[in-house]
């Protein structure tokens, strides 16, 4: 039976150490513990669960930490987690079994990550990641900033054990993008990958003119993973409509067509568009080619679970009614109840119609 390293970069995490190591160590034969600078207890934390910590001087380079854990790693495959990270009860057991009856024949295992959840904590965006890796494939981190793991062709599974981002933050800081900004500036230079991410962190940071203009670049050199080119032109519809540009939004989101088949994420996106100018046909035309499509998380980029279901029938009901088709718009509301009737949204919809019944029983 294959053993496992789990190493975790952590930096002042003693709000969130404890529980995520608690949820995964009946699974793991070793952990590896490497400090940045916690000024709190995070390190005494550790030390409940494991002799393994080190220290790892911070040098604006998250690949370099996470290299320097995994060299640390004894075991036959290497984990990794995030302190904020969890396993639920039942991922913990499928885990354990995959190791007891299926790691032996595989050399990388790549898990769903979910990330945000709705009212019933059903996830809303998830992403495969490489989340295990065997120790003798030849491996690295790369990327200072939302690194990822580069490895040599071995036989890959894809896993429905999930990992869960519990984060308890309420504000983050502006770390990532001061990383990049002394990256442009220093070197070495950016990879595409890089270049997407900084677009992104400088979206997120309302800095849509600039944001948009890395992400314009990114997307003329032609040399992006197709997921990333389509969340760029997602992203970069954003930053238009921030900018009072709505027919650049628009055309960026065609644009995303060159890259692979329509996408649900892009179609409600479109659909929101031409909900904004009040063009509702066409608006329907979008949300309803969105509840068409197939949701394919085997292509690794990030997946909004409610695209595929409950957000194009809840708009799908707006703009029936504002077409004055009632009887469709209450059927589709009906529809996102059953993806989410915890919805607000779905809920005073519900009221809404069961109003607008009552008054024309009586008149």
């Amino acid at each position: 039976m294959a053993k496992i390293s789990l190493c975790m970069i952590v930096k002042d995490e003693e709000a969130v150490l404890g529980r995520c190591l608690d949820s995964v160590a009946q699974a793991v034969d070793e952990i590896i513990i490497v400090d940045t600078g916690s000024r709190d207890t995070t390190k005494e934390i550790a030390a409940r669960y494991t002799a393994q910590i080190y220290d790892f001087p911070w040098i604006d380079d998250f690949a370099a930490a996470r290299n320097f854990s995994f060299s640390k790693a004894n075991m036959d495959f290497v984990m990794w987690l995030d302190a904020d990270d969890i396993l639920t009860e039942t991922d913990l057991a499928a885990l354990i079994h995959l190791k007891e009856n299926v790691l032996d024949t595989v050399d990388v295992v790549r898990m769903l990550y979910y990330t945000s959840f709705d009212e019933d904590g059903k996830p809303l965006c998830s992403f495969y990641r490489a989340r295990l890796i065997r120790r003798s494939l030849s491996f690295s981190w790369q990327g200072r900033v939302h690194e990822a793991i580069v490895h040599a062709k071995g036989k890959v599974l894809y896993s429905d054990i999930a990992v869960i981002h519990r984060s308890i933050k309420t504000t983050y800081s502006n770390r990532n993008l001061k990383i990049y900004e002394k990256q442009a500036v220093e070197g070495p230079p950016m990879s595409p990958r890089d270049k997407f991410y900084y677009g992104r962190e400088l979206y997120y940071h309302r800095y849509y003119e600039k944001a948009a203009s890395i992400l314009e670049n990114f997307l003329d050199e032609g040399e992006g993973w197709v997921e990333n080119n389509i969340e760029a032109c997602k992203i970069l519809s954003y930053c238009y409509g921030q900018t009072d540009a709505p027919q650049k939004a628009m055309d960026v989101l065609m644009r995303s067509f060159r890259y692979d088949a329509p996408r649900a994420e892009i179609c409600c996106e479109l659909g929101k568009c031409f909900m904004d100018l009040e063009n509702y046909p066409v608006a329907i035309f979008w949300y309803e080619l969105a509840l068409r499509l197939p949701k394919n998380e085997m292509k690794g980029g990030f997946v909004s679970h409610d695209c595929y279901g409950y957000l194009p029938c809840i708009q799908l009901c707006v703009c029936y009614s504002r077409i004055g088709d009632q009887k469709k718009a209450e059927a589709y509301n009906h529809r996102a109840g059953e993806y989410r009737p915890a919805s607000p949204a779905y809920l005073y919809n519900l009221e809404y119609f069961k109003r607008i019944s009552s008054s024309a029983q009586t008149t």
